[in-house]
């Protein structure tokens, strides 16, 4: 039984697999419309979330299977003090599979070594999105045809981005890469992964303050929002959530192939107007996201389809 608690938890020759199994279910959805007959999906999210719950759960049901679970932990047993190990031994009697979210880092790792069943980290905390990190390589590879060779600008708030740390840990095992760090001095990407990830694998990388420095020579355009849920006082989210609004005079500065992402949701650091330019992949994204979801739950359920 395997747990995806990590992007890392895949080899690259896993991660290619099961890249090109999410591509398959793109192009044959019909192939895949009873694989997971009998089986039931639980979202176990103590922490908010509209893509990654309804992504999972989608998943499921286009795999012909079912879903059961919560959305906050208000409406679980957690309000009543029920531990992260009690639940997940408890769920583990009604599902075949668990997504979970979490504000604490590490929690779905307690939760992977309590449970019969496999775990998916959905979000925890600060640290790792596993699955939205998937998704992102599975639209770059979809949509630019490789994962390396690439100049990859990453902007916004990079000190709790989790989506930002898990991407560049799973990046940094492809070739020619080279990353920008777009972002003010209060949200520099954190120094263990500048240090132990970034300068250990001597992938090259450097830090900008200024988006309009960095755009002419980029090949991937990675937004994240500032995120309000991770800063301990109200004046520095105030001071710091409009740093960077991406709009069409900036994107003028851009090659005519580079592509924009965004894990979403965003908040004001995207234009409306930037939606209709063909670079700005964001919703085709958040539909990958199924796909590569779908991948995972017949992955680690090891269910075949010929």
């Amino acid at each position: 039984m395997r747990h995806l608690m990590s992007p890392l938890d895949f080899s690259v020759e896993e991660l290619d697999k099961l890249l090109d199994l999410a591509n398959d279910i793109e192009n044959n959805p019909a192939k895949y419309a009873h694989a997971c007959a009998g089986k039931k999906l639980a979202t176990l999210f103590y922490e908010p979330s509209t893509r990654t719950r309804l992504s999972h759960e989608a998943a499921m049901l286009n795999l012909g299977g079912s879903v059961l679970g919560f959305s906050s932990a208000d409406s679980s047993s957690a309000a009543k003090g029920e531990s992260v190990s009690d639940t997940i031994r408890t769920v583990a009697c009604y599902a075949d599979i668990v997504a979970m979210r979490h504000p604490k880092e590490g929690a779905p790792m307690v939760a992977a070594a309590h449970s019969s069943i496999p775990i998916i980290n959905a979000g925890d905390g600060g640290h790792q999105h596993p699955t939205q990190t998937l998704t992102d390589l599975l639209t770059i590879r979809s949509l630019k045809g490789r994962l390396n060779n690439l100049t990859i600008g990453l902007c916004g708030d990079l000190k709790f981005g989790r989506t930002v740390h898990s991407l560049i840990q799973a990046l940094v095992r492809y070739d020619n890469l080279n990353f920008v760090l777009i972002s003010p001095e209060e949200l520099r990407l954190p120094t263990y992964i500048r240090h132990d990830v970034l300068r250990r694998n001597n992938v090259p990388y450097k830090e900008v303050v200024r988006m309009e420095e960095a755009l002419p020579d980029l090949d991937i355009l990675y937004m994240t929002r500032v995120q309000k849920e991770r800063f301990f006082n109200e004046e520095d989210y105030v001071r710091m959530k409009d740093f960077y609004i991406l709009d069409k005079k900036k994107m003028e500065l851009a090659s005519k192939d580079m592509l924009v992402l965004h894990p979403l949701p965003r908040v004001n650091e995207i234009s409306v107007e930037v939606d209709d330019d063909p670079r700005a992949v964001y919703f085709k994204q958040a539909k990958y996201g199924v796909y590569v979801r779908m991948a995972l739950i017949l992955t680690l359920l090891d269910i075949h389809v010929d």
